[in-house]
């Protein structure tokens, strides 16, 4: 129970449908003052749910492990110049990993979360996307454990969210028309590049275009991302033509940051990638070379792509080559794969090759 409208109205379902149902709220980032942290009114909210409802609602806290096995994480790859999905972490390691062992302690048959995302229990269970296209969520579960998925239920992944709505406004549930949380998983929303630089030191540098003409100036190369348009603060340059500027590499060595002009720009296409930590819903990949839809971002369209499974010194890797050119592919993303409805697994873009014609990237980009 996150003080939501979609795991309040998932606890409800699962109630109408006849189970014994009780409520877990996880606070797991230490509360702070600066009112960016809403775990004190999300968990009020969760106690109102689950009194209106009749069930009973268990508190507990995993802040230590959500900064040992999520947080940490989080900070190395912003210092390793990368762009990290703690999302995806957070709900393998916590969410699905240490509060899914607490929730079996406490004598759960089943858990179940308000995730927008499908799961058939069989032989082995299948992650499905949720059914409003909208919402889906089966991108950030693509690495929970298969163990835990096999005791998951997702009461609303067959439901659109305005329905969700629709029901906890009949329901009167306070929450009816609270809005959805778009911060970091569990620190909340506020602005970034301020809490980044509270763990991080910033490191100011230079913007350059790929020729090397220096156009302005970076304030760290943790606080901006590839294919970023906004917060550049270039334009009116007598030396350059309208068009806007996008953020199109990061040269770690030199502290650079490598900026082009125009929305589809070579340098921002990719044609292939190498992922790796890769996690599968079957516990393994289709064998060999196979061909498949993958998303390198939440919300993209599935994109047509053929993945080649490699292992090599650097240990077990994808190769996947795309159909079509992808913009703004982002080393520390995830690339997650799909067949048809089901998501088969996925894993952390490690590198990238550009189109042919177009400046290579920068070593710590580039497919090996």
């Amino acid at each position: 129970m996150s003080g939501g409208v979609d795991s309040s109205v998932a606890a409800w379902l699962l109630l109408q449908q006849g189970y014994d149902v009780q409520g877990l709220f996880m606070s797991n980032w230490d509360e702070d003052e600066s009112g960016y942290c809403t775990a004190a009114a999300d968990y009020q909210d969760a106690r109102t749910v689950c009194s209106q409802l009749g069930i009973p609602l268990h508190k507990v806290s995993f802040a230590g492990e959500y900064r040992e096995r999520v947080f940490s994480y989080f900070l190395e790859e912003y210092r390793a110049g990368r762009t990290p999905n703690p999302d995806v972490l957070c709900n393998r390691e916590i969410k699905f990993g240490v509060c899914f062992d607490y929730a079996r302690r406490l004598g759960a048959d089943w858990v179940a979360t308000g995730h927008y995302a499908r799961v058939t229990h069989g032989e082995r269970p299948r992650l499905l996307k949720g059914l409003d296209p909208d919402k889906d969520q089966s991108y950030f579960l693509h690495a929970m454990p298969a163990a835990s998925l096999a005791r998951t239920l997702f009461p609303i992944g067959d439901r659109r969210k305005d329905e969700i709505r629709r029901i906890a406004r009949e329901l009167t549930l306070p929450v009816f028309d609270k809005k959805d949380s778009t911060g970091i998983c569990f620190i909340g929303e506020r602005p970034f590049a301020e809490f980044l630089s509270q763990y991080l030191p910033a490191q100011p540098g230079d913007i350059q275009t790929p020729e090397g003409h220096k156009v302005g100036r970076h304030q760290g190369l943790m606080y901006y991302t590839l294919g970023q348009r906004q917060g550049l603060r270039i334009g009116g340059r007598s030396d350059a033509g309208d068009a806007p500027w996008y953020v199109a590499g990061k040269d770690l060595e030199r502290n650079v940051l490598l900026v082009v002009q125009g929305h589809d720009h070579p340098a921002l296409l990719s044609d292939r990638l190498l992922a790796s930590q890769l996690e599968w819903v079957a516990g393994a990949p289709p064998a060999g070379r196979f061909r498949c839809q993958a998303k390198v971002r939440y919300r993209q369209a599935d994109q047509a792509c053929e993945v080649q499974v490699l292992t090599d010194s650097a240990g077990r890797r994808l190769e996947v080559r795309f159909e079509t050119p992808q913009r703004a592919v982002t080393p520390g993303q995830y690339v997650v794969f799909y067949d048809g409805e089901e998501c088969l697994g996925g894993g952390v873009i490690e590198s990238t090759d550009r189109q042919s014609g177009s400046r290579p990237p920068a070593a710590a980009e580039r497919v090996a």
